[in-house]
């Protein structure tokens, strides 16, 4: 057969040294424009943002841990509102009780409520259009400190707000709010969205997270018709963000203090994090020592220069205008409207039909061919992704603890390369494979082809993230129309700038998505990889001997020649999965993580171990054993969750929460009850149900009226989860059907497992899973009233 290529150079080693060349340096620079820029020192002029300064705020708020309503907390406000006052301003704390409904604690079958104490203040615009809302929460989960998460982002704030401060003031107001509860139930925003009188006429919003401890600020969400805002997003110094990871994190499950912002239906604005090292999530080392500093002047330098810039803007411009779609390249922000989302979707289908018309003219292939080479193609498309989660399977089968880790690895380098270089591996052993029999041209239309109807499917399914399909096959198809009619010197050139197109698209892409998703998803980071091994066959035809013409000994040495990718491919799966494991070790700064519980009913004063592991780790196979199973019956407020347990010690120093009856008023029918609900010990949270004998008509709870619908299971209906509970306790009243005795189950929290008669210390480089549940002491009992 003939070489029926879509270029064919004469000298084929130069042309594809000189093509590799480009691609390495497009991916540099593609790989560049999304790495945080580094820290700047303390000696930084006082109006530009300094991480290293902004450093001294994290490691005051991070020194240990201080979950909403715990003395630790109380100290991070006051030093929040004591650096605020040193700037000139005049915070105030924002102290009341809000509720965030089944958010808060989904599985509790209820309502969930917190008292919260926001730090609020305003920095007066010379002539404001609107308000600029700075966001960051300063509480932190009950097992981590909050180094990163967030720390991080209230220092953003605290020093970006230093920096406005020593310059000329803005147009607009800017307010600072610096919530509280937000790992409880996002209740701090909620109650400042809901009750706080700078909120009520909205304006836009800047939220500032941390998932992980390093990585690029990544602009992931946005509120809809975007266009605008993404336009002011661009002129920050350094822009990472992509419309594709917003299309993302829309079907996602996921919740920050953006969402009640949002749900208002009042607000604008745009939600940036850095999400690389999630190992540390909501984990005790989650400290400021864990902390990239680079990625806190990222935070930090897009915070200050965007504020700025909608600070001098007409804000009321920004509320219309469809969504945008965007992406970094070369450290600038492309984007386009995402009116021409459909037509270049459509364009690129055009394109490839255009270039597969003109390849069967020019007799570079067949249609049959063709036909065939598109159903081929869907080899390496579904088999790279499944050949992923096989390698992650095998890497939690030889690591079991990895089995425990919430998102990924400490050090998750070598495994991110071993799935890129296996996706690249089966691309290029279908290739060598197939490109004599179907011909590398046909080859190279499919994968254009199945790149174009995917951008049709994103199109109508995620519109901002059809890009990464629609353009890199629109971009190919088209140099692959001009290689056709040109001189094999310039084809090469112009194959070229096509397969840059998708390199500087998609490798972004692939590696933004690797800490989006975790390791445990590496089939999607895989699946992209394709995508862009797909967009770069040309190029790859171009390191694999010519096809066609050659016969005996010369065709088998062209043979083994065309498995020499491949082969190089595999061994670097190899070595990057043996490096992997070889690096990423556990010991005492990078332990393994394990969940444990202690649970006391005090009906009866039995007590047991709780996990929710799903297969226990040797440290926590001493505690608990058996299948999951709902621990619903006595403790409601994990709803459906299941749990393994094991019997433990009864801790007869451990008081119930109390519930007393404070008013009891009937009428007809109808019973109207006044209780408290008040811990004995200090308490994260508190929780009420009520028995499903009862139907309760409405309830109301520190005063806020609450939903009455729901249900927790195992017996119990109605309920309520009541984070940093004052000591006096909570009020609670229902008005339910009957008049006869109603049974209620009430519970409280602590985060002191380690307390508890029985427990066994980890040993070194066993630590504690970043879940809201871990290190819990619950004690709960049932009242008849």
């Amino acid at each position: 057969m003939r070489d029926y290529a879509l270029t064919r150079p004469a000298r084929r080693g130069l042309a594809a040294i000189a093509v590799l060349a480009v691609l390495a340096l497009a991916g540099f620079a593609a790989m560049t424009a999304i790495a945080p820029p580094a820290e700047r020192a303390t000696s930084a002029p006082a109006t530009e943002f300094s991480a290293a300064r902004a450093f001294t705020q994290v490691r005051t708020i991070a020194t240990t841990t201080h979950p909403a309503g715990s003395p630790a907390n109380d100290r991070v406000r006051d030093h929040l509102v004591e650096t605020l006052r040193g700037l000139g301003l005049s915070p105030e704390v924002q102290d009341t009780v809000t509720v965030q409904g089944g958010q808060l604690s989904s599985s509790a079958g209820g309502t969930g409520l917190a008292r919260v104490r926001n730090v609020v203040t305003l920095i007066p615009g010379t002539a404001s259009t609107g308000r600029i809302f700075l966001v960051a929460h300063y509480d932190s989960a009950q097992v981590g400190p909050g180094g990163n998460d967030d720390a991080a982002g209230t220092a953003t704030i605290l020093e970006t707000a230093r920096a406005l401060t020593s310059g000329d003031g803005l147009r607009n107001d800017v307010v600072l709010v610096l919530t509280d509860a937000e790992e409880a139930c996002l209740c701090g925003a909620k109650a400042f969205v809901d009750q706080h009188p700078l909120a009520q006429e909205g304006g836009v919003v800047l939220n500032f997270e941390a998932r992980g401890s390093s990585g690029p600020a990544i602009m992931f969400e946005t509120s809809e018709g975007n266009s605008r805002l993404v336009e002011a997003y661009g002129q920050v110094p350094s822009p990472v963000g992509t419309s594709f990871a917003v299309e993302i994190y829309r079907l996602l499950p996921n919740d920050t203090d953006f969402t009640p912002f949002l749900d208002a239906g009042r607000f604008l604005g745009l939600n940036s994090a850095y999400i690389d090292g999630a190992a540390v999530y909501h984990a005790p080392t989650d400290t400021p020592e864990a902390m990239d500093r680079d990625s806190l002047q990222h935070h930090g330098d897009n915070a200050l220069a965007l504020t700025r810039e909608l600070g001098g803007r007409d804000l009321t411009a920004l509320e219309s205008g469809g969504d945008a779609t965007y992406f970094p390249a070369a450290g600038l922000l492309v984007r386009y409207p995402g009116a021409l989302v459909w037509p270049l979707a459509v364009l690129a289908l055009v394109a490839v039909a255009a270039l597969a018309w003109l390849v069967r003219r020019q007799g570079r292939s067949t249609a049959r061919r063709m036909i065939a080479a598109a159903g081929l193609t869907l080899i390496p498309i579904l088999s790279a992704p499944a050949l992923a989660q096989g390698l992650w399977a095998l890497l939690v089968l030889i690591r079991p603890e990895y089995g425990g880790m919430p998102i990924d690895p400490y050090r998750p380098l070598w495994y991110r390369l071993a799935v890129i270089a296996l996706a690249a591996a089966t691309v290029l052993a279908w290739y060598a494979l197939l490109r004599r029999r179907i011909g590398p041209a046909a080859l190279a239309v499919a994968g254009f082809g199945w790149l174009a109807v995917l951008g049709v499917v994103l199109a109508a399914v995620t519109p901002g993230g059809a890009y990464v399909a629609t353009l890199p096959a629109l971009a190919g198809a088209l140099a692959g129309l001009v290689a056709i009619h040109v001189p094999d010197g310039v084809a090469v050139a112009v194959i070229a700038a096509g397969a840059a197109v998708a390199m500087v698209i998609l490798l972004p892409t692939v590696w933004m998505l690797f800490p989006a998703l975790g390791m445990p998803m590496a089939g999607v980071g895989a699946f992209l990889t394709v995508l862009l091994g797909l967009a770069l066959l040309p190029v790859a035809d171009l390191i694999h001997p010519a096809a066609g013409g050659a016969r005996g000994m010369e065709a088998l040495r062209a043979r083994r020649l065309g498995a020499v990718p491949t082969l190089a491919a595999v061994l670097a799966v190899l070595a990057c999965t043996v490096t992997g494991l070889a690096v990423d070790r556990f010991d005492a700064k990078h332990p393994s993580l394990t969940h444990l519980m202690y649970a006391l009913d005090a009906d009866n004063n039995t007590a047991r171990w709780l996990s929710e592991e799903a297969e226990p780790q040797e440290w926590t196979a001493q505690y608990v054993s058996g299948s999951p199973e709902p621990v619903t019956a006595s403790l409601p407020a994990f709803g459906d969750e299941k749990l393994r347990s094991g019997p433990a010690p009864a801790f007869a120093d451990l008081p119930a929460p109390n519930l007393t009856l404070v008013a009891d008023t009937r009428s007809g029918d109808t019973r109207t009850l006044r209780v408290r609900l008040t811990p004995q010990r200090a308490a994260r949270f508190v929780t009420l149900h009520v028995s499903h004998e009862t139907k309760v008509f409405s309830a109301t709870v520190g005063g806020q009226p609450v939903e009455t619908t729901g249900e927790a299971g195992g017996g119990w209906n109605f309920g309520i989860v009541f984070h940093a509970p004052p000591q006096e306790g909570v009020e609670v009243e229902l008005t339910v059907h009957g008049t006869g005795p109603v049974r209620f189950r009430a519970m409280d929290a602590s985060d002191n497992v380690t307390e508890v008669p029985g427990f066994k210390p980890r040993p070194e480089g066993v630590g504690v899973l970043g879940s809201h549940s871990s290190e819990m002491v619950a004690v709960a009992k049932t009242y008849s009233l």
